[in-house]
Parts: C-alpha cells; sequence; structure tokens
C-alpha cells in the first residue's frame, strides 16, 4: 500500500458539535471496510494534558494503556472502534511548546530564531505523523476548538501545509459545522456554515466535505446554497442529524449517506464492502432489550456535568446491552445525601454506582451510599475513589474500626486504612505523576471478580496516587471484606469484595475504560447482572461475540 492517507476533521460555528463522535463514525466505517484506522487529536489549550484540569472544565480525563492523561474524545475512539489509543494520540499546545521550547535550550536550532512558522507548526506536523506506520492505512486527526480561536490557528496553519507537503490526493480535509433552526422564522439557517468555511479558506483551507449538524432534515435547497458558498460537491453535504436514542446510531446514519465511501474516493482507495452486522445487532439490543430497565444510581461528586463521567455511563450501558437490559441512570449528587439521608436519594435504585474524584468534598456522602447499599443488599460498584470510600465504611461499620478514613481526608485519622502510595511520599508536581496506565492485577479464585472475568489474570488501567493499607488487610479480611485482585510484584490491593453481599465489588482502577458496545466490561456487565436480579427482570443473559472487555 501507498503512504498513510490522513483526513483532518475540523470543528466552526460552536463547540459541542461531536466532532469525535464524528472523526470515531468514520473510523468505525473505514475499519469495517478493511482499512487500518488510527485516531488522533490535537487540543489548542495551553495545559501539556487534561490531568489537572477540573471535570467542570474539561470533562473526565480519559487514560490510555500506556499511562497518558487525555481528552475524553479518545474513549469515543476507543469504544467505537475497539482500538487502544497511545500517547501518540493526544497532542496539546502546552505539550508541543514544551518539547519545541526543550529543544531550544538544548541548542538544537543552532542558532536560528524560534518562530510559530516554521518550528511550532513543524512539530505539529511531526505530531501528526507519529501514528504513520505500516500497517496503517489512514489516520484521522481531530483539531479541537472551533475555527476562528486564536489558539487554534498554528494547527490549521499546520494542516494546510501537510496537505501542500502530502499532497491532495492523500489529504482529506472535513469540516462539521451547525445549521441552526431558527424557530420563530421556522427556517434552516446556512449562513453561520457559510461564514466558518470563508474564515477556514482565508487560513487557506478549502474543506473537501461539509458534515452539517442539524435538528431538522437538509433540503435540496440548503444543500445547493451550502454547496455553491462553501464551494464543495452537493453530494459531499452530509447530513449529521441528533439520533433518537444513542450515539452509537451516528455512524449508521452516516453510512445512509454514502460519507465512507465519498471518503475513500476522495483517498483514491477501493471501496470494499461494509460489514455492520454485529454493530446493528447491538444497536437493536440498545434500543429495544428484552428484559426490561433497571435504574442505577451514580453517586458522584461532579454530577451536574454529563461529561464529567462519560466513560462510566456509556460502560452502564455497556452492561445493558450483555444482558439485553436498559439502563437508567439516577444521577445523585453525594453531598445531598449528606444533607438528605442516603434512604431519599437512593430508595428504589436496583443498584449503586461510586466513581472516581478527588478532594474532600461530597466524601461523606459516598461513604453513607456504599453503607446503604451494603445494608439494603443492593448491588454495589465502587470505582478508584467509589473502592476506598468502600473499604472505609467497611472499616467503621464492620470492622469496628471508628474514624477509619483515607488520609486524603483527614491526615490525622486514627484509622488510614487508605493511604499515599510509598512512591508518591516525594511527588510534589501534579501533573502526570499519578500511578498511570495498565498494570496486570492476579484474580483470587473462588471471587465475583475471577468468576466475572474467567482468566487468573487481567490488565486494568490506573489514575490514582493513594491505596489500600496493608496494615489493616487482616483486620478487614477477618471481617468479611475479600481481597479479590492484587497487583503481585508490589503486593497492591486493587480488587475488594464483600464476601456476605449479594454483589459488592470496589476496585482501585478504572474499567469503564476498557468497555465497548461490542464487548461490555466483565465488572459492568456482572453488575447490571445483579441489579437485574435485584430488580426482579427476567434471567439470562445473551452471550455476546468476542468474549470480555479486559
Amino acid at each position: 500500500m501507498a503512504a498513510t492517507k490522513h483526513i483532518f476533521v475540523t470543528g466552526g460555528v460552536v463547540s459541542s458539535l461531536g466532532k469525535g463522535l464524528t472523526s470515531a463514525s468514520i473510523a468505525l466505517l473505514l475499519l469495517r471496510r478493511g482499512y487500518r484506522v488510527r485516531l488522533q487529536k490535537l487540543d489548542p489549550y495551553l495545559n501539556v494534558d487534561p490531568g489537572t484540569m477540573s471535570p467542570y472544565q474539561h470533562g473526565e480525563v480519559y487514560v490510555t494503556r500506556d499511562g497518558a492523561e487525555t481528552d475524553l474524545d479518545l474513549g469515543h475512539y476507543e469504544r467505537f472502534t475497539g482500538i487502544p489509543c497511545t500517547r501518540a494520540s493526544n497532542y496539546t499546545t502546552g505539550r508541543i511548546y514544551s518539547d519545541v521550547i526543550a529543544r531550544e535550550r538544548r541548542g538544537d536550532y543552532l542558532g536560528k530564531t524560534v518562530q510559530v512558522i516554521p518550528h511550532i507548526t513543524d512539530e505539529i506536523k511531526t505530531a501528526v505523523r507519529a501514528l504513520d506506520a505500516k500497517d496503517v492505512d489512514v489516520v484521522i486527526t481531530e483539531i479541537g476548538g472551533t475555527v476562528g480561536d486564536i489558539e487554534s490557528l498554528p494547527f490549521l496553519e499546520a494542516i494546510r501545509q501537510f496537505r501542500q507537503d502530502a499532497g491532495r490526493g492523500n489529504v482529506l480535509f472535513i469540516h462539521i459545522t451547525l445549521v441552526p433552526y431558527i424557530k420563530a422564522a421556522r427556517e434552516l439557517k446556512t449562513k453561520p456554515s457559510q461564514q466558518s468555511v470563508g474564515i477556514l479558506r482565508t487560513i487557506g483551507i478549502i474543506p473537501d466535505m461539509l458534515v452539517c449538524r442539524c435538528e431538522c432534515p437538509l433540503e435540496r435547497e440548503h444543500r445547493d446554497k451550502l454547496a455553491l458558498f462553501c464551494n464543495v460537491e452537493r453530494d459531499l453535504v452530509i447530513e449529521e442529524r441528533d439520533v433518537a436514542h444513542s450515539i452509537y446510531e451516528v455512524p449508521v446514519a452516516l453510512a445512509a449517506q454514502d460519507l465512507d465511501v465519498y471518503v475513500l474516493e476522495k483517498l483514491n482507495l477501493h471501496v470494499n464492502p461494509l460489514d455492520l452486522g454485529d454493530w446493528n445487532a447491538m444497536l437493536q439490543r440498545l434500543i429495544a432489550p428484552q428484559a426490561g430497565t433497571v435504574e442505577i444510581a451514580v453517586v458522584g461528586k461532579y454530577i451536574g456535568l454529563q461529561d464529567a463521567y462519560k466513560s462510566i455511563y456509556e460502560a452502564l450501558a455497556h452492561g445493558g446491552i450483555a444482558n439485553d437490559t436498559g439502563v437508567s441512570i439516577r444521577r445523585v449528587e453525594s453531598e445531598d445525601i449528606e444533607r438528605d439521608g442516603a434512604e431519599s436519594r437512593l430508595g428504589g435504585a436496583a443498584g449503586v454506582l461510586v466513581p472516581g474524584g478527588f478532594g474532600d468534598r461530597g466524601i461523606e456522602g459516598k461513604i453513607a451510599a456504599v453503607q446503604w447499599a451494603r445494608e439494603q443488599g443492593v448491588p454495589f460498584f465502587g470505582i478508584c475513589l467509589g473502592m476506598q470510600c468502600a473499604v472505609a465504611e467497611f472499616a467503621r461499620h464492620v470492622a469496628g474500626l471508628a474514624g477509619a478514613n483515607s488520609r486524603e481526608f483527614v491526615p490525622d485519622t486514627p484509622h488510614p486504612v487508605i493511604d499515599l502510595m510509598a512512591d508518591q511520599k516525594d511527588v510534589i508536581d501534579k501533573g502526570g505523576t499519578m500511578r498511570l496506565g495498565a498494570y496486570p492485577c492476579k484474580l483470587a479464585e473462588g471471587s465475583r471478580a475471577r468468576a466475572a472475568y474467567g482468566a487468573a489474570q487481567v490488565q486494568e488501567r490506573h489514575r490514582h496516587r493513594y491505596e489500600f493499607n496493608n496494615r489493616y488487610r487482616q483486620r478487614l479480611e477477618q471481617a468479611g471484606l475479600r481481597v479479590a485482585g492484587v497487583y503481585a510484584e508490589r503486593d497492591l490491593v486493587e480488587i475488594v469484595e464483600a464476601a456476605d453481599h449479594p454483589w459488592f465489588v470496589g476496585c482501585q482502577f478504572h474499567p469503564e475504560f476498557e468497555s465497548t458496545p461490542l464487548r461490555a466490561h466483565p465488572l459492568f456487565r456482572d453488575f447490571i447482572a445483579a441489579a437485574r436480579r435485584r430488580a426482579g427482570a427476567a434471567p439470562g443473559a445473551r452471550e455476546q461475540e468476542g468474549g470480555t472487555g479486559a
């Protein structure tokens, strides 16, 4: 095969148009036509990575297997395609400038004046080429932000140069734009899209294809106008309406308009047959589950922002698909439990999930949620901080260790059942210094975790500084808390279970990052199965093809 082809996805008019979902959908379609695809996002903000940002600022931080803290869109990439992303899949302005400045300090530029053009743009082009390989046919690169943003300009200039370097037949520009519906006038308006493309053209980029986000169908007149004023072929004005049920419908909607066919033709690639059989079967189970619906209470610290727990919500949906069961999510602020009590906020839920987070705000509400689920026999799933809260709750109310807590929240707690990891004690910098990425976990025989995975050892992704304190391990095990998984090399507790509970599992890692709609993560799958039993729904999950997600 010839050199790797490149697709660049930009966005205009407003943010949150779904560039990540569109990029992931295109990748899925090309993958299902037999091409080897990789995805990447370039983010214009100055942070080196999103690891130090508040979830309210940026949503969840997605963690790759090789330990990079990245943009949440990489989660969409992995969930849609099943292809793991790496550190080379996400670059920011901060990372680009850091690399250039480090090179300048070493004297690598041999006395030259370091400038945005060519040095920053060259570094951006190098980042794009980082995914080029003999086993990669197409690289899809999403440019974060919106056309017209000052901070996006170096990235747009770099991809303009990239096409000039690689040749038109090897590079494709796709621009995602908004066609708003003005209710009072009862009209779709194309002018914002025309202006957005106009900005791109002043930079020297003429889109090959428009993907138009809209609430209502595009009529012929709209397509004609967009094609004329944006200098795009009429057939390459693609409608991307809001889908009815799930984001996983987007690839099917785009395929129905032959978007992937046009992409391949523009890149001079053969149009192989498209196979979406298993994807369509998954959608059928998601949209019309046969075994009823269960309600899961997610007790978090950042509930106000949908994207703060994006991968959690998606993994719960995957667990539902695996069980042919609908999943309804009750979003519960942990501080509301502190104020109103657990029963008032959790009563009637078929399962309780406590996700990760940082800081002491709302911690007692999370611990109260754990206690409620344990005492009521409601299936419980604790992830990262949720597992640590489960350990503290069990220590206090079952093992008799009054005041048990994490040193993160109460440094002078009489029973620090969760403590700072030994290799974190001298760490000063916050960014990129936690325990990050995939580590092996050995599973105990007879545990629920081992039964779920069907394996003796798995690899899971981490993002934390604090850990289970082994000084309390014997005391807690004697009280009935089973250690079901450990990182053997350092004897770190990774999974705990309550032995006398219908389903009570806490894990230090983030299983949500390994879950896909076609292969639900084993722990999410079994958690939803337990919740379904609790709710009295019909038994028996259909088996998924492809095994587990871990």
